[in-house]
């Protein structure tokens, strides 16, 4: 069945989008709160190189949209100009230019008149550097030298502390490097900045009080029970997500010692759906068989105490950046590359088609298992737990 497209981002999304940029929300959560394509949301926030539109305020001097309805009465009700200008505390000349620009005293229509009024003032202010040539000059040697925009803001002002036109601030600077279609400074410059990055990201980004790349009391692998290594008693698990396109994801568990795999069907990388995902799944299992559960340091699983309050397992976290120390679980994802190759959008399969890919999985001899299947050695685990 062909995917229907969704319609192009409404100004309300956009607004909604800009919103979220600014409080330091990724691009994928984004996408997922507004329940649109990543990439749709990506394109938007790149094309002005992560630096929100400047928000639209009318002059004080522009005529309102009530003002404009009075107009559109009066000219129904076929007063004069001056007429109409004296209901509205407005000079006669206003109202004149106002009906002539709109279609005349016959077609004017209020509200495709403030809609033209609003077009027309699009008009982009010129960047500070498009009139200063060798102020320009200046900014792109310095950027090529690895200055930091506020280092050559800071410079300019101690160089040329009277000469006004000879000084910017470093927005100014980080504005005409994103915000390509000024085209003031080329995008080459780019690659001398320190970060390297393709869009400006917002100050809270940084990480700052937000406990990002952190997870709130989690238990070191380090701490782990002694038996849980040497793989003798079971019902301990690895688990994590493996990726698809269009930002969708699949949760794997492995029994440690057995192999035995689990496929759990999740909504989005977010640990409120993943953890209640997990949480479902494994509370099927006999209680003999949930005891602790290894996971790397992916923020999907920032609601372990959940986890654990509703299943009564325990959850242990990996060092980062050490996926060895989830050895069953990295050799298992790479097995189910058979059925799931990279690229493929996984969020179309239901729970019952990953478990049918997890039977056959479960159902092929290993090596490491003297050639017993994943499935007889967990049916044979349990068949002892039970007799003894």
């Amino acid at each position: 069945m062909k995917r229907q497209a969704k319609p192009w981002l409404t100004s309300t999304q956009k607004s909604e989008i800009w919103t979220r940029w600014r409080a330091a929300e990724s691009v994928s959560e984004i996408a997922r709160g507004l329940q649109r394509e990543v990439g749709s949301v990506h394109r938007m926030l790149a094309k002005r190189g992560g630096i929100a539109p400047p928000p639209r305020k009318r002059s004080p001097l522009a005529l309102r949209p009530e003002e404009r309805e009075a107009i559109s009465r009066g000219l129904s009700a076929n007063w004069s100009a001056h007429r109409i200008a004296a209901s509205i505390a407005r000079a006669p000349s206003t109202i004149t230019r106002e009906i002539e620009r709109n279609g005349g005293r016959t077609n004017y229509r209020a509200q495709q008149a403030d809609a033209n009024a609003l077009t027309r003032a699009l008009r982009p202010k010129a960047c500070a550097l498009s009139s200063r040539a060798r102020l320009c000059r200046l900014v792109a040697g310095k950027l090529k030298l690895q200055w930091a925009p506020a280092q050559i803001s800071g410079w300019l002002k101690r160089e040329f502390p009277v000469n006004k036109h000879m000084q910017l601030s470093h927005e100014t600077i980080y504005r005409s490097l994103y915000v390509q279609a000024r085209g003031v400074l080329k995008k080459e410059l780019m690659e001398h900045l320190r970060t390297h990055r393709v869009m400006r990201r917002a100050k809270q980004a940084s990480g700052s009080g937000q406990n990002r790349g952190a997870i709130i009391d989690a238990v070191s692998i380090s701490e782990r029970p002694a038996e849980v290594e040497d793989r003798a008693v079971p019902g301990h698990w690895e688990g994590d997500l493996i990726s698809g396109s269009h930002n969708s994801h699949i949760a794997t568990l492995v029994e440690r010692q057995s192999r035995f795999v689990m496929l759990v069907k999740v909504a989005g990388k977010d640990t409120a759906s993943v953890v209640s995902a997990l949480s479902k799944q494994v509370r099927k299992l006999p209680k003999e068989l949930r005891q602790t559960l290894t996971w790397d340091r992916g923020r999907e699983l920032a609601s372990h105490k959940e986890f654990t309050l509703a299943t009564e397992v325990e959850v242990y976290f990996c060092d980062p950046r050490s996926p060895w120390q989830r050895g069953s679980n990295e050799n298992t994802n790479g097995l189910l590359r058979q059925y799931f190759p990279k690229g493929t959008r996984l969020d179309g399969y239901s729970q019952a088609e990953l478990n049918k890919v997890a039977a056959l999985l479960n159902g092929r001899p290993r090596k490491t298992l003297d050639f017993m299947t994943p499935a007889n050695k967990l049916a044979e685990i349990v068949g002892v737990a039970s007799t003894g």
